[in-house]
């Protein structure tokens, strides 16, 4: 049967070439010429030396433009030219190019968008857009579009420029350069029209092919690879095991000696192994000891690796790159009978007892048995008795000299319930402090310990509200206070003035030596007036934007979102602003201002010594203000 049709598409075949031939001789070059060749005509413009080079150049118009079949023809949309006819195979091929299928989405490249029109050069070209050092660029047109890829839903943006980055862009430009070019990890082996989604099983860049489309080209590289145990996983279809692109990177791939290098000695351990072998979910599943690379932290080696001593031993140096065994495996470097040998490489003439008996990832000393246990643990019970001991007697110390201040002559500073405002007011602002910092650094151990349980994060919240409503409490019973008697004649006295301004001058020139005149303060000095106004200020910005964000669910309907982000961060430093503030400016006013230690008790019960007043508040005591002081009670003594 085979022998009697082969004459016939023998025959068919030779009529086909006719007539082709014979549409070429009855349609020459030049005739296409007379309309194509005139820059100002009323047809497409085409040079005739665009064919000149082109591996096109023995062809005619109408082998690739197969639609014109009448000369002169009519104003025709002759369409995308028929490469097919003669490159059947490279249609068979070029049926997707990522999630594009050709003949139903209209935004995947054609062949000229790749190859170009006229001048079509072969890929060894120095000159070909498909040449390997000229891919990149001919890829960038579309892969560079940010308007394209968002019209297409590609969300990796910038892959060209984060290429040319990376240790191939860099020596691709050379025309001699092996580099790897874009349809070298993107189309299957030695098809570089076929580029599959990562998502295709046969695609070059799916996961489980990874490790052989790298191995095109570092094949000695592969081959350990996947010897290794990360290759075992991936082999045996782990998803979460690591390949090439997880440890190198994907477009932007460094080289190990670039210090921004994931893989170089700088970062390896931190960067690229630690992120597997600290998750608890990994090490349960694989068996992997637990917490083992952070203990390598505390080590020697790791503790010079973070100092940025590049030639200590990192995770590679002892484990290898990429032919990475488990320890009990025969080959492996870490293997007990082969430790001597890896240790070797950097401590030549190591003893194999030595290097069996060497802790790698424990502490600088092996604290957990033998005698470095027992030095600890005398240590840690020495540290206990003496720090403990030391901070029970400063503690004795502390107590015997504020009984001290209590026992001398006494003048009340505060009424009861100037005392309670106080102690309402500080007891919020604390738990304020407390539980919104340990929102922001919810990492921290301090965090942790107090919120880290189950319900923690509920409590926290909870906790804040509740503080933020006592210190919203407060504000409205100190602003009844301000109504009163005492609270007109508390708010005259706490009223700034250019006086505040001359003292604070006048102190300043005092603690840098150009005076030895110290300015004589009133009831209050410019440091408490500065901070009553400042807290003022600080709990009407706290109350507005803390409640912004706790009915943010309404107040989103009244200002943009925007506006609520703005809240937020006005909220968090303002609570640095004020956290600080309190820590340093109040903390020092109050306890550790020499005239004033140990404390000055009148926060406790509204009284302080009277020598503390006179010195600190002389001109309260000028004879000007004797009968206000006696009126307002500020005599009596205790």
């Amino acid at each position: 049967m085979t022998r009697r049709l082969l004459p016939v598409l023998m025959m068919a075949l030779i009529v086909i070439l006719a007539a082709a031939a014979a549409l070429a001789d009855e349609y020459p070059d030049s005739d296409c010429l007379d309309c194509h060749g005139d820059p100002d005509g009323d047809g497409p413009f085409v040079e005739l030396t665009a064919l000149a080079g082109s591996i096109h150049a023995d062809l005619a118009c109408t082998d690739c433009h197969s639609g014109v079949t009448d000369l002169p023809h009519e104003d025709i949309e002759l369409g995308p030219p028929a490469c097919a006819d003669c490159h059947d195979d490279v249609a068979a091929d070029y049926t997707q190019h990522g999630q594009g299928i050709v003949g139903e989405s209209p935004n995947i490249p054609t062949c000229s968008n790749c190859h170009g029109g006229h001048h079509i050069l072969p890929p060894s070209d120095p000159e070909s857009l498909v040449h390997p050092a000229n891919m990149p660029g001919m890829c960038a047109e579309c892969h560079e579009n940010q308007e394209f890829l968002a019209k297409v839903g590609i969300r990796f943006k910038h892959p060209v420029e984060v290429y040319h980055q990376g240790v191939h862009g860099h020596e691709l430009p050379g025309v001699k350069s092996s580099a790897a070019s874009c349809t070298d990890c993107h189309g299957t082996k030695h098809n570089p029209h076929r580029i599959l989604p990562p998502g295709n099983i046969q695609s070059a860049i799916n996961f489980f092919n990874i490790s052989s489309t790298c191995g095109n080209c570092h094949q000695a590289i592969r081959a350990q690879y996947e010897k290794g145990i990360h290759g075992q996983l991936i082999a045996r279809g782990e998803v979460d095991a690591p390949t090439c692109t997880h440890c190198h990177g994907e477009h932007g791939i460094l080289s190990h000696s670039d210090p921004r290098s994931p893989v170089s000695p700088y970062r390896v351990a931190e960067a690229t192994c630690t992120p597997c072998h600290d998750s608890a979910n990994l090490n349960e599943r694989y068996e992997v000891p637990t917490g083992s690379d952070i203990s390598r932290v505390d080590s020697y080696h790791g503790l010079k690796s973070m100092s940025g001593d590049t030639k200590v031993a990192n995770c590679a140096s002892c484990h290898t790159a990429h032919l990475i065994l488990p320890s009990n495996d025969p080959e492996s470097s870490v293997n007990p009978a082969n430790v001597a040998k890896t240790c070797g490489n950097c401590h030549p003439g190591i003893t194999e007892e030595t290097a069996a008996n060497t802790r790698i990832h424990a502490p600088l000393a092996a604290e957990d048995s033998g005698l470095p246990f027992m030095i600890k643990r005398i240590y840690q019970i020495l540290i206990f008795l003496v720090i403990g001991g030391m901070f029970f007697y400063c503690l004795l110390d502390w107590l015997r000299q504020v009984r001290n201040v209590l026992a001398k002559q006494q003048v009340r500073r505060m009424e009861v319930d100037e005392v309670l405002q106080h102690a309402t007011l500080a007891i919020s602002f604390t738990v304020l402090v407390v539980t919104g910092f340990s929102l922001r650094f919810y990492d921290a151990w301090w965090a942790h310990l107090i919120f880290g349980h189950e319900g923690g994060a509920y409590m926290r919240g909870l906790i804040h509200r509740i503080a933020a409503g006592v210190m919203v409490f407060g504000s409205f019973w100190h602003l009844g206070y301000l109504f009163t008697r005492k609270g007109r004649v508390f708010l005259r006295d706490i009223a700034p003035s250019i006086l505040d301004a001359k003292q604070a001058m006048g102190m300043f020139g005092y603690n840098l030596g150009m005076t030895n005149k110290v300015p004589e303060m009133r009831r209050f000095s410019f440091v408490e007036k500065a901070e009553y106004w400042a807290l003022i200020w600080g709990t009407v910005v706290m109350v507005l934007t803390g409640a912004s964000l706790w009915f943010e669910p309404y107040v989103s309907t009244l200002v943009s979102k925007e506006i609520i982000n703005a809240f937020q961060v006005v909220h968090y430093y303002e609570a640095w602003l004020a956290f600080l503030a309190i820590l340093i400016w109040h903390m020092y006013g109050v306890l550790f201002n020499p005239h004033v230690y140990p404390m000055n008790p009148s926060w406790l019960n509204g009284k302080m010594p009277k020598e503390m007043f006179e010195h600190e508040h002389p001109a309260a005591i000028s004879p000007g203000n004797v009968d206000k002081i006696k009126r307002m009670g500020w005599d009596r003594e205790i």
